[in-house]
């Protein structure tokens, strides 16, 4: 199958795998538990997935000084520093304006990606990000009625994200997988952002057991990690082989997915605005081009 029909599937199953974590997250924060007690339990569930599945395929753990490297790097630009500044802010903010603030992903890392020398500029792909960041505009508008007075502290915060996972794309198209195919070299990365993540729940207190009382909550962590961690391990994939830049534009579709989600799962409601915001993101992913050769291979 071309290339050019292979990524844009990729990235509209990653677009709406990811946009159903945004809300899952949300309910996962009911009961209180710290963000570091939350990521704790995400990587661990995401080392079991991975884990099981790197068995299967007969492949093992990478310890090459590279492999080790690479799965610091992911761990923390791309899973301890995103999500602990996630849990904070979905706590307050709504699963649809978490949504709406993955969409500064691509804005951050195109630039990035043409400072570094790794993307050609083109008015195409530049008006595809203006497309996006129209509709992010839209969505974030007081008309929409989505933002409140009261959430917009939080923001600032909730950018922290985005700004780490553009930085995390733009690493990863740049100096491959250290020689790990993408399940390989996301399972390392879970299980070492797993090793650094114990000390600090621990020292911050954020321990908990989840099977002390399995309810909805629980439910939802089990479900967004395992979610989480197939996603992740095709993001990886994707970044790769297509660039970074490409590869960002899925936060658009999570932003679109996630409004749905949020109606689905937390009755989210939201104005006639929002739709056309997201018609908006949508045409700027189909202006954007993967390009012909990513910086490395990833099987």
């Amino acid at each position: 199958m071309s290339e050019r029909i292979i990524y844009p599937l990729m990235l509209v199953a990653l677009g709406l795998g990811w946009g159903a974590t945004q809300p899952l997250g949300k309910i996962a924060t009911e009961t209180g538990h710290g963000p570091f007690g939350l990521i704790f339990w995400q990587l661990v569930v995401c080392v079991i997935v991975l884990g099981a599945i790197t068995l299967v395929r007969g492949k093992g753990l990478v310890l090459t000084p590279a492999a080790l490297r690479f799965s610091v790097i992911v761990a923390v630009m791309g899973t301890l520093v995103p999500n602990a500044t996630f849990y904070i802010s979905v706590e307050k903010l709504p699963a649809g304006v978490m949504s709406i603030l993955i969409s500064a992903v691509p804005m951050l890392a195109f630039p990035l990606a043409l400072a570094l020398g790794m993307d050609r500029f083109s008015w195409l792909r530049l008006m595809g990000l203006v497309l996006g960041l129209a509709g992010v505009g839209l969505i974030a508008a007081p008309d929409a009625g989505v933002a409140t007075a009261g959430t917009l502290a939080l923001l600032p915060l909730a950018l922290v994200g985005p700004l780490f996972y553009a930085l995390e794309a733009t690493y990863v198209a740049r100096h491959g997988t250290a020689e790990m195919d993408a399940v390989q070299a996301m399972f390392m990365a879970s299980l070492v952002g797993l090793l650094i993540c114990t000390p600090i729940m621990l020292l911050l207190g954020h321990w908990f057991n989840p099977l002390a009382e399995f309810g909805r909550p629980e439910a939802a962590l089990t479900l967004s990690s395992a979610i989480h961690a197939l996603c992740y391990a095709g993001y990886v994939w994707l970044a790769a082989r297509a660039g970074s830049v490409f590869a960002a534009q899925c936060s658009y579709i999570v932003t679109g997915a996630g409004v749905f989600w949020a109606m689905a799962l937390l009755g989210e409601q939201f104005s006639p605005i929002v739709w056309v915001s997201l018609v908006l993101m949508l045409c700027g992913v189909a202006l954007v081009t993967p390009r012909g050769r990513g910086r490395a291979a990833v099987a």
